[in-house]
């Protein structure tokens, strides 16, 4: 009875755990600091907006008040990293959105690893497999010409 007790308080447990982390991202409000670490900054940097190394940079504090702004609004994360893809494209988030072509991103290294395991699986396989042995030919599958030209070489050379 014990032992179903606990399968039951696992599961209660391992449940709520998930739906938190399924949940507790919508339930958090959005700061700037937190969306801007979602986004890249647009002036070329190739870096997240709260890391752009330029000190006067035009877009990033562009970017910052319009982030700024949607978080006066009320809106939400997902909402607001909305209008910042609509404004300034896809390549404004700095992870891509797992639908369409760019779902590929996140499954192709997976894809890579199962593939790239099962090859170094079956080559330790064939590495560990011990050679085959080649059966040694037996004397009556030769030419009687050539046992009878060795024999009569082995008599001359004095070998038997």
């Amino acid at each position: 009875m014990t032992s179903k007790n606990t399968i039951r308080t696992i599961l209660l447990v391992s449940s709520l755990l998930a739906a938190s982390l399924i949940y507790g991202d919508a339930a958090r409000t959005p700061t700037l600091e937190v969306i801007g670490n979602e986004v890249q900054c647009t002036c070329g940097c190739n870096a997240p907006l709260n890391g752009c190394p330029h000190i006067d940079c035009a877009e990033k504090a562009q970017m910052q008040a319009l982030i700024k702004k949607e978080i006066a609004d009320g809106k939400d994360e997902t909402t607001i990293l909305q209008d910042l893809s609509l404004k300034y494209g896809l390549q404004v988030l700095s992870t891509p959105p797992a639908h369409g072509f760019n779902l590929s991103i996140w499954i192709l290294p997976g894809v890579g690893l199962l593939l790239g395991l099962g090859f170094v699986v079956v080559i330790a396989r064939r590495w560990k497999q011990k050679p085959a042995l080649v059966p040694a030919s037996s004397a009556a599958s030769l030419d009687p010409k050539v046992l009878n030209a060795l024999e009569e070489e082995m008599k001359s050379t004095g070998m038997k």
